[in-house]
Order: structure tokens, then sequence, then C-alpha cells
């Protein structure tokens, strides 16, 4: 991978794919993480690599609840941590919100990584290792959480999510944000803002938005919020690949 020139079309891809291959070398990605990054890489060609206006107003909207939220807080997994650590540490303290890990495939080991991971790229605090509650109707590790963490939490932004865990958030009547460039998965339908975007377009896209809204009135923001179509926006996306599709054949 080092020999690759900067003038390779897909440069870009491949340093990203390197990034996650060699973070799971170190334990902070478990295997199967590689092969949920190269399904988003496929659905991020139809798209266009690229931020689309759905995309956009997705995050615009996003950025509006993490401001108004409570109690917000950014639940990261290994491939968000490793692609996006950073980025969402300066979300964190823009909005400001916590972060907590929550893991699929949970071992203390991975959970401590991680956790390090963000303490040493400048996050003041990172939540998860507790876990010392659960999210009701989940039997499997992601449900673990911390009690002054996601469980308590009004707002949830949820990177790379997993369908059961976005519904069971909803249960408990949280607002979900869900980044998943899949339109068509059950996160997607299920949470209440979906951003079909690839995650490292999407955090810096939403801290962008976070800094323009701010300052806007609270009523304001509610009220850009409630004219929100979160089934609009997805039958959008998929028109914009059928699209997409049309003209390239």
């Amino acid at each position: 991978m080092e020999d690759i020139p900067k003038s390779h079309p897909r440069y870009e891809s491949l340093m990203t794919r390197k990034k996650i291959s060699d973070a799971m070398k170190k334990g902070l990605v478990h295997e199967t993480g590689l092969i949920a990054h190269g399904r988003g890489e496929a659905f991020d060609y139809l798209i266009g690599e690229k931020t689309i206006p759905a995309a956009d107003e997705a995050e615009k909207i996003a950025a509006a609840s993490l401001i108004i939220a409570k109690n917000p807080i950014i639940s990261v997994n290994g491939n968000v941590v490793v692609l996006t650590g950073m980025e969402c540490i300066n979300l964190s303290e823009e909005i400001p919100a916590k972060i907590e890990v929550n893991l699929f495939h949970r071992t203390d080991k991975r959970m401590k990584l991680l956790t390090s991971e963000l303490l040493n790229l400048g996050a003041s605090k990172v939540y998860g290792l507790k876990g010392d509650a659960r999210i009701p109707g989940l039997d499997h590790d992601r449900g673990i959480c911390d009690s002054d963490g996601i469980f308590s939490s009004d707002v949830v932004l949820v990177p790379l999510e997993d369908g059961d865990r976005c519904q069971a958030l909803k249960n408990m009547n949280k607002t979900v944000i869900a980044i998943d460039l899949n339109p068509l998965s059950r996160t997607a339908k299920t949470a209440n803002i979906t951003i079909v975007d690839n995650v490292t377009r999407a955090i810096p896209n939403i801290e962008k938005w976070v800094k323009i809204l701010k300052n806007e009135d609270k009523n304001s923001l509610e009220d850009l919020i409630s004219r929100w179509d979160n089934r609009k926006m997805i039958l959008e996306v998929c028109a914009f690949i059928s699209k997409k599709l049309n003209l390239l054949f």
C-alpha cells in the first residue's frame, strides 16, 4: 500500500482500507468491520462518493436536533473511531455532547483499546466501560451501555448502526440520528433522521451545520426539525441513485 502513488484514482479509498486493516491487526476493529466497510463503499459508489443534497439536508437537521437536545451522545464503534475519531471528538465539543463506545463484538480488551484511542486523540471523557445498564429488548452486547451515557440520553447519533438497536433506542423515546450509506437498510428506515453519506464526510458536515445553527432561536430549530420527513428523504436518495444508473446505462 505504501507504494501506491497519490495519483492513483482510488488512492483515498485504498488508504482508508489500509487504515481499517491496520486497525484490525491492532485489535481496534473486529474482522467483520472490514466486510461492513466494503459494503458501505459499494453504496458510496452509487451516490458518487460525495455528499448529495438530501444528505446535506439530513446533516443540517441532525445538527439542529443535537443542538436542542438536553443530553446528546455520539455512539461509536471500532470503524467509527478509526475513521473519524478526531472528527467525533471535535463534533462532541462543538455541540457539546458525550461520546460512548458501543460494540456488537464487545470484549474488555477492545473497549479499553478504543477508549484509550479516543482519550489519546484528545477526548476529555469517554463512556462505555462501565456498562451498568442495558437497552431493553436487546440480548446481544450492543444492548450494554452506561447509565449516565446512552441509557439516559435523549438524542443519539449512531454512525454505522445495527437496525435492531436503532429500533430499541426509538422504543426508549430517544431521537435516533443514523449515518448509513445503504438507504434500504433497517437502520435507514427506522431512524428519525437518516444521513445517507460516508461517515468521513458526514461527521465534519454535521459539525459545520452545528456551527452555523447553534446561535439560532430554539423555536426556529424545533420548527425546522418538525418539518423533516425521513421517508421522503430516503425516496429522494433512491431516486438519485436510480437516475444516476439510468444515465450510465
